[in-house]
């Protein structure tokens, strides 16, 4: 273990962070020291993969465990479906790249989404019509309080919007391969605006590159713009409160979320309550794109927390609709 650990380029945001410990983890045996070490210390663990979906505070006085766990293999047909396993430590990104360019479509809608392998299944990421758990297949996980090994399949990541099992017990589970099928009959998913006017015989690749473009002109690149990406979950509301709202303020974009309910767009919501381009000190609301909280250089955990609060307050003020933070506090 490292003491006194440098988090600033371990995270998106690039916020000034440091750990008392952290190590690098680089495969499944490297967990079970670090947690006796954390134990022996009396000490938090928590994992950090590629640090987009997190909001660090200035010091973290545990252990840190740096997930690097790499791996790809093609595992071979099951059903219909071709399965595929990645290390929890892979790039999400490049592993989309990847299996699209071999020939196994399915992931096309989630490319440019930051972060690991690992991380995603925790919130269930989405875009475009897709979210992992379309995806998914089983995980391999180690339980941080006893260090014994599981194995999750959909059923028991108790898949949500946003949401997992994992994410509802934070720190406790430590992801380390992910197991994903990739449909072997395939069709092109370009209902998404952004998408829907691309033919219906359109390739996975270049769906692929028109989600990236997509991505690109709506979202600040976190390499010259530190931030987290979408940094509110869109509200979900019965569908009685979604139709007075949409009634009462025209233009509130409201999608199906099933079981009587809506999805609301949080981005519409925050924008409309004034907050685009808006600055707390050296944190800001993007400029282009409502959702996203950026550091605009040398912003604090402090100031993005006070932007988020006051954010949420307005809207619930103006709206009467609960805004949910996505990145975890850490």
């Amino acid at each position: 273990m490292t003491p006194e650990f440098d988090l600033t380029t371990r995270n998106t945001f690039g916020l000034s962070s440091r750990a008392r410990f952290a190590a690098e983890v680089t495969s499944a045996e490297d967990l079970e020291p670090l947690l006796g070490e954390a134990r022996a210390r009396n000490l938090p663990m928590r994992i950090l993969g590629g640090g987009s979906n997190v909001v660090l505070r200035p010091y973290f006085d545990g252990v840190v465990a740096l997930m690097s766990i790499m791996g790809r293999e093609v595992l071979g047909e099951h059903g219909d479906t071709t399965l595929v396993r990645f290390g929890a430590g892979e790039n999400w990104h490049e592993i989309v790249e990847w299996t699209v360019r071999q020939g196994l479509p399915g992931l096309e809608n989630l490319a440019s989404i930051p972060g690991t392998v690992g991380a995603a299944p925790i919130q269930n990421i989405g875009a475009y019509g897709v979210e992992l758990v379309d995806r998914f297949h089983a995980l391999s996980a180690i339980d941080t309080t006893d260090g014994s090994v599981h194995q999750f399949d959909r059923e028991q990541a108790q898949f949500a919007y946003r949401q997992s099992v994992f994410k509802r017990s934070p720190g406790r589970f430590a992801v380390t391969s992910v197991t994903l099928a990739l449909p072997k009959t395939w069709r092109a998913n370009v209902s998404y605006p952004g998408l829907n006017d691309l033919p219906a015989d359109v390739d996975a690749v270049t769906v692929m590159q028109r989600v990236m473009v997509v991505r690109a002109a709506k979202l600040p690149d976190w390499r010259e713009t530190g931030n987290a990406g979408s940094f509110f979950h869109n509200p979900i509301v019965d569908s009685e409160t979604a139709e007075a709202l949409a009634a009462t303020h025209p233009g509130l974009p409201v999608y199906p979320a099933g079981e009587g309910r809506s999805k609301l767009s949080a981005g519409w919501l925050i924008e409309k309550a004034g907050f685009k381009g808006h600055r707390h000190g050296s944190a800001g609301v993007s400029p282009n794109h409502a959702l996203v909280i950026v550091n605009n250089g040398g912003a604090t955990e402090g100031e993005i927390s006070a932007l988020a609060a006051e954010i949420r307050h307005e809207v619930l003020k103006k709206f009467g609709v609960r805004l949910v933070q996505e990145p975890e506090l850490l």
